[in-house]
């Protein structure tokens, strides 16, 4: 099964947080908080929503920070995915 975004909302797999000691051990899955960085995952068409253009930024990919409480997270085939719109995307990753 495939996801595919309408508008301007943005399919984001959530990145799976790792925290280093100052050891350099890696501890795995050590969420303290809701991880606020992912990779886009697919993109919507964009289009006019709300009665403004809407022009796609981001690309299927891209590792982007979003807000914390924002979009709807479901699971696919065992993968959980959120779905947010493309304001909710704060930053692009470089």
């Amino acid at each position: 099964m495939k996801l595919v975004p309408l508008n301007d909302r943005v399919v984001l797999k959530k990145l799976i947080a790792e925290e280093t000691t100052k050891s350099g051990i890696v501890l795995p899955g050590q969420e303290k908080e809701k991880p606020q960085q992912a990779e886009v995952v697919a993109v919507g068409p964009g289009g006019v929503v709300d009665g403004k253009e809407v022009k796609m930024q981001v690309k299927v990919g891209e590792k982007v920070i979003f807000s914390k409480y924002s979009g709807t997270e479901v699971e696919v085939e065992d993968e959980k995915f959120v779905i947010v719109r493309q304001d909710d995307i704060l930053a692009i990753i470089k």
